[in-house]
């Protein structure tokens, strides 16, 4: 399942842009503004961001901006009132994908995304590969050189987030919260002995390292 996150503080577009790609198979969350659009981020993994510019406290450029300080790959289309070169041009200029001019025909947007996915080689699978690692997220398998890698729903979800976004350190109690949820008898102690297992299974991987960041929790860090 492709997942999407839309960012528009028009509640009535967000809900009809979500319901319509929702019925097209994709996976669609609708957020009102970048603050929100990062906290999602942060939590979850999105394939594709669909945002719009003229929102309140940070508008889709500085929006835009930011994401692709974290992550250089994930298409960016922008869907705004705003018909003018300059706002096209500063758009690309961030680091956007593509553009388009409200109001949108939504069958062209659906054809657009999957442009967008099929570019970025992610329209059928979702996969990440670092070095000689493969790691498919729809099969739930890590693969070295080819050779499956034997390794526990937690693992994997834990090793797929850091490598997702690389040299952003994630603290003890933020892996603690996803991936362990409301088991509240479990110490904060588990996410070591998770990594420890980690940098053990795929010691022979030659395109990332798992750092501890003394005090705060982990972070991965590209080779």
């Amino acid at each position: 399942m492709i997942h999407i996150l839309v960012v528009d503080d028009d509640k009535n577009l967000n809900q009809t842009v979500c319901t319509y790609l929702n019925d097209c198979g994709f996976e669609a969350k609708g957020v009102l503004s970048a603050n929100e659009a990062y906290d999602e981020m942060y939590n979850n993994l999105y394939e594709l961001i669909i945002s719009d510019i003229m929102m309140p406290e940070i508008d889709g450029f500085e929006f835009a901006e930011t994401v692709r300080q974290v992550n250089k790959q994930i298409p960016i289309l922008f869907m705004s009132a705003k018909d003018d070169l300059p706002s096209k041009r500063k758009g690309f200029l961030v680091g956007i994908d593509d553009y388009m001019v409200k109001p949108v025909e939504l069958a062209e947007l659906e054809m657009r995304v999957r442009a967008l996915l099929r570019r970025s080689n992610i329209e059928m699978e979702r996969k990440l590969i670092v070095g000689n690692l493969e790691m498919d997220a729809d099969g739930m398998t890590a693969t070295i050189n080819g050779e499956e890698i034997p390794v526990t729903t937690r693992e994997f979800n834990i090793l797929y987030k850091l490598l997702s976004y690389p040299k952003k350190t994630f603290t003890r109690a933020q892996l603690m919260d996803e991936f362990w949820g409301l088991d509240s008898g479990t110490s904060l102690r588990a996410v070591d002995v998770y990594v420890t297992k980690l940098r053990d299974k795929f010691s022979t991987c030659d395109g990332f390292e798992i750092k501890t960041v003394r005090g705060l929790g982990y972070k991965a860090v590209l080779l």
